[in-house]
């Protein structure tokens, strides 16, 4: 870290808030005024607060990521089997061993490698100069040499350079969404405000790496590099830490657990051999070696990834980017959705929805940009000349333009340039069937008063088809009606007097509760730009009605909502929007019986007073990122399990501090994106619903293949260690019990990551917090499948090995093979082969799948057995695992050995039903 993050603060001390004193109050405590610093005063300030940049934060080296990949004690333990089996001459098991070894850390490495890029992306958001005061003159200097009490100039299409309070502006507006993730533009002035108000709505401070929108501003700087809004926001970022999901927790206390069960294993075995028996050492060490081999689970790792990473796959498809694998499996337990509102629940494209003239109301059908759409009368006497001289108005009197995005052909899609609020007003008048360009051209503008916020209109003008120039205003309803005399009923201009005055003020309060935007709108005919100034043109005007318009909830959000809620999972809307908006939204997407809490409200309330509200509110209005963090940290302390979404920098703490982080692709920033677990590409809720289905379906994948290998570990482990204990050595080989795991399991076994979903997956509720992968359930299986095993396999090993009870010849019939350890090992490595495929079937029985409900897994059992009859019948498969051909009374042993085990397994899962849940 550099020195200016560690030894200096960059944001001068001070009790109070930069955005509620007057601007004579800022100049004196930062020591400076209207002039700027001196070059001597501002050298002295960098000293003391350094250069304003943001610290860079430590990097993932590749090496790293590659040495972290043998944190795990199952890898540890086939190093240490490999060294045994190479110390006492068994090379090419040691061989094998070590390449299982390295295919999976390599495997590993390439999933885990990816740069830790957070905080560079903040870095490369600055821009490389600024323009400020020194000396009293402007002068270009790099923003990192910017300092508290700096005079800074910025106009349309810089990026600020650092935090400031305004103290000048024209028509300025800021683009925040880097900052807060709310797309409309902010109107910016320099008169104070609350000092409780919440960041998106300080409109007198600039925060630096935002971007100026229109307009120009003068501002004194007040904060640089990490004391900047956005700085502390990385330092968060740097500061939070990766969490594990429960997976990758349970994955490292089974390895821990196996790696003690391989330990005590060993002891005893080494105790009851070389103290107590006569074995030799070699095969003492051989025996302990086989233990090693048959408890760790070697394909699982590599199986679980590909596993994972085909359903990341999957999830692409579905507009759902995976950045940590992991993450798919946590998907399947998370029981709390925190979403934002813009963009993610509704189209992000105001829509005008309801109209207005001064005779009649009118519903406007459609839904975001597109043209398709109707005009129905809702009440009062139909007059459409004074709706279409409304709409015109709403067309005139607006800056959109009509292009297409790089690259489409002149067929595609439109794309509208400009503010959405105006792109609003434009669709709605194409909708009715006004041509743009025609009437631009048949209109042409002439001048043009622009819209500020301290004006709260805008007013141009145009030429008319009979030479004259007629004015058109839109603004805020209250600031349109004071300067309108007049009302526009079809034909006739007629008085607009008091009480018409309170009707269209009582009806755009109505517009209002229901969350609409309101607009008014008002003409001037016959003005003469010669004779006055145009400012006096706006008074005495016609007004002509009212739009309301609102971001509309997406249509396939309520089915979404209700899947969600149907499988008990809550959703919990966290908007920076104002209550009575974020109300509206939730009642049309079906969060309905919920308070309203606004941030304010969230200040004074302590955690365990959040703790007790979280549980019961599931809307929250003019939140700050601050307040998502808190409701993120009171969620996960009262054990959900949360996803979260976020698009401004200022949602990546919370976003990388949740179970399973969310960005949004299209509106999100690099920052966000690169602190999440998963980025959707289309910014869509119902997308996190289908995300949230998929990893249910990969967690019952998981843990169907995790009780699988398991199971036939157990099995080989029992069967090695009794084998062992009874005196009869191994009874299968290191290399034989590498092969049933790694090759006749591990093909089985990544099939079962592409079975398809259980009927009822999104039917039952999230899984506790506490219940991981491996179950009571599961583990009893583990248990009892090793016992019917070693109960089926080890008559098969003795009644091969000695040869009496079944000899090589039978009277004047010679069998073809001869009794020894070589084939009654084969017998149990056939054996397993056989007895671990019939196993498949019966763990996914639990799940209600048919045999064929997965071609691949069939296709994988036909692989795994025509590999094992490889190397049974070929000499190099024979010479490679120390195995003899069978013969048809061989496999008719297995065949009884097998159905034997198989009725123990029905009767065993009658039992266990019996006892257990399903899941």
């Amino acid at each position: 870290m550099s020195e200016s993050a560690a030894e200096v603060s960059a944001r001068p001390e001070r009790s109070g808030s930069w955005q509620a004193d007057p601007i004579e109050d800022v100049f004196e405590e930062l020591e400076t005024d209207a002039y700027g610093l001196s070059t001597s005063e501002a050298e002295e300030r960098f000293a003391r607060y350094g250069p304003n940049e943001i610290a860079e934060g430590k990097t993932i080296s590749p090496l790293r990521i590659f040495i972290r990949q043998y944190r795990s004690v199952l890898i540890w333990i086939l190093v240490v089997a490999a060294a045994v089996m190479a110390g006492v001459g068994h090379t090419l098991d040691a061989g094998l061993i070590f390449a299982i070894v390295v295919f999976i850390t390599i495997f590993g490495f390439l999933q885990d490698y990816r740069a830790e890029q957070s905080i560079q992306a903040l870095r490369e958001l600055a821009t490389r100069d600024a323009l400020a005061l020194r000396d009293g003159e402007k002068t270009e200097i790099e923003t990192t040499q910017l300092v508290p009490g700096d005079i800074v100039f910025v106009d349309s299409g810089d990026v600020v350079p650092a935090d400031a309070r305004l103290v000048e502006e024209t028509n300025l507006a800021v683009d925040e969404s880097a900052l807060t993730g709310e797309s409309i533009p902010v109107s910016k002035s320099p008169d104070p405000v609350p000092a409780e108000t919440s960041i998106a709505e300080r409109q007198n401070l600039l925060y630096k790496d935002t971007i100026i929108e229109r307009g120009s501003g003068v501002a004194v700087v007040v904060a640089t590099g990490s004391g900047t809004e956005i700085g502390g926001i990385a330092t968060a970022l740097e500061a939070a830490e990766q969490r594990a999901t429960p997976f990758e927790t349970e994955m490292d206390r089974v390895g821990k657990v196996i790696a003690a069960a391989v330990v005590g294993a060993v002891v005893v075995i080494v105790l009851a051999e070389l103290v107590i028996g006569d074995t030799p050492p070699l095969q003492v060490f051989l025996t302990a070696v086989g233990i090693a081999v048959s408890a760790v689970p070697e394909g699982l790792p590599a199986v679980v990834t590909l596993s994972l990473a085909l359903g990341a796959r999957r999830m692409a498809a579905e507009n759902a980017l995976v950045r940590r694998l992991p993450v798919v499996e946590a998907l399947g337990s998370v029981d709390v959705i925190c979403t934002d509102k813009t963009g993610t629940l509704t189209e992000e494209e105001m829509t005008v929805q309801r109209v207005a003239t001064t005779t009649a109301r009118y519903d406007v059908s459609g839904s975001g940009y597109e043209l398709e759409g109707e005009f129905v009368l809702a009440d009062g006497s139909a007059d459409e000349r004074t709706l279409e001289e409304l709409l015109r108005c709403s067309l005139l009197c607006n800056d959109v333009d009509v292009g297409r995005r790089s690259g489409d052909d002149p067929e595609a899609a439109r794309r509208y340039i400009g503010d959405p609020t105006e792109i609003a007003l434009f669709v709605a008048a194409r909708k009715w069937g006004l041509e743009h360009e025609s009437l631009r051209e048949e209109y042409p503008r002439v001048d043009e008063e622009e819209f500020t916020s301290a004006r709260k209109r805008m007013t141009t003008f145009h030429r008319s088809p009979d030479d004259g120039t007629i004015a058109y205003m839109k603004g805020a309803p209250e600031t349109v009606l004071n300067r309108c005399d007049r009302e526009l009923q079809g034909d006739d201009v007629v008085e607009l007097t008091d009480e018409r005055r309170d009707e269209l003020a009582q009806l755009t309060e109505e517009f209002a509760s229901d969350a609409l935007r309101v607009m008014g709108f008002a003409r001037q005919t016959d003005v003469d730009l010669d004779a006055h100034d145009p400012e006096s043109f706006e008074e005495g005007m016609i007004f002509l009605g009212l739009q309301g318009m609102l971001d509309p909830p997406r249509p396939e959000v309520p089915d979404a909502i209700a899947g969600c809620l149907d499988a008990g999972i809550e959703v919990i809307m966290i908007t920076g929007d104002n209550a009575t908006t974020a109300r509206a939204v939730a009642d049309q997407i079906g969060l309905t019986g919920t308070d309203v809490v606004v941030g304010p409200e969230l200040d004074e309330m302590s955690d365990d007073e959040l703790a007790e509200l979280v549980e019961q509110v599931r809307i929250f209005a003019r939140t700050s990122p601050e307040h998502k963090s808190r409701i993120l940290q009171r969620l996960q302390a009262n054990d959900h399990t949360v996803a979260m979404t976020g698009d401004g920098v200022n949602d990546a703490p919370a976003v990388k501090n949740a179970d399973v982080g969310v960005a949004m692709g299209i509106r999100g920033t690099d920052v966000t994106e690169q602190a999440s677990d998963m980025v959707l590409l289309d910014d869509n809720f119902a997308t996190i619903h289908r995300s949230v289905r998929e990893g249910r379906r990969i967690f019952d994948n998981v843990r169907k293949f995790v009780n699988y290998l398991l199971s036939g570990n157990g099995g080989e482990v029992t069967m090695v260690f009794t084998g062992a204990m009874a005196g009869l050595g191994l009874v299968i080989t290191p290399i034989q019990i590498l092969w049933i795991n790694v090759v006749t399991d591990g093909i089985p076994a990544l099939s079962m990551g592409v079975d398809p979903a259980a009927d009822d997956v999104m039917d039952r509720d999230p899984r506790p917090p506490g219940e991981g992968v491996i179950t009571k359930r599961i583990v009893t299986s583990v248990v009892g499948i090793a016992i019917f095993m070693t109960v089926c396999l080890l008559p098969l090993f003795l009644l091969n090995f000695t040869g009496d009870l079944i000899p090589g010849r039978v009277g004047g019939w010679d069998l073809g093979y001869e009794p020894g350890r070589e084939l009654a090992q084969t017998m149990v490595f056939t054996g397993f082969v056989v007895m671990e495929i019939v196993r498949i079937q019966a763990i996914r029985f639990r799940y209600g799948l048919g045999l064929f409900s997965n071609r691949w897994l069939v296709t994988a059992v036909l692989v795994a057995l025509s590999l094992q009859l490889i190397v049974l019948y070929t000499s190099a498969g024979q010479l490679l695992f120390d195995v003899e051909p069978l013969g048809l009374v061989h496999w008719a042993q297995i065949g009884i050995a097998t159905a034997l085990f198989a009725v123990l397994m029905a009767v065993f899962a009658k039992i266990q039903d019996s006892y257990f849940d399903r899941y």
